[in-house]
C-alpha cells in the first residue's frame, strides 16, 4: 500500500498491489481501504484508491468501480458486502 496525502488539497491517494494478477479479493480489498478511509478522515478529503499499473489483469474495471461514487454508495447499502467489509476492518484478537 502507498498512500499519498495533501492536506492543502484535501486529497487521499492510496495505491495497493494486489497478491496475484488475478486476485478475485482485488475490488473487495480496495473498497476495505477506501471505506476505511472515508470513516477516519474528515468529509473534506477526496479520496482515489487505485491498484498500482500493471499489478492485476482486470486493473482497469476495478480502479473505475472504486472511483464512481454511485457504485460505492450501492456496495455499501448491500448489508451483506457491508458485513463482509466490516468483516475485514475488524481488529483481530
Amino acid at each position: 500500500v502507498s498512500p499519498q496525502v495533501s492536506d492543502a488539497q484535501s486529497t487521499v491517494s492510496v495505491e495497493f498491489t494486489p497478491t496475484i494478477p488475478h486476485c478475485s479479493m482485488a475490488t473487495l480489498i480496495g473498497l476495505s481501504i477506501k471505506v476505511k478511509l472515508l470513516r477516519s478522515l474528515p468529509e473534506r478529503f477526496k479520496l482515489d484508491v487505485h491498484i498500482t499499473p500493471g499489478t492485476h489483469a482486470s486493473e482497469h474495471a476495478v480502479n473505475k468501480q472504486l472511483a464512481d461514487k454511485e457504485r460505492v454508495a450501492a456496495a455499501l447499502e448491500n448489508s451483506h458486502l457491508l458485513e463482509v467489509v466490516n468483516q475485514c476492518l475488524s481488529a483481530r484478537s
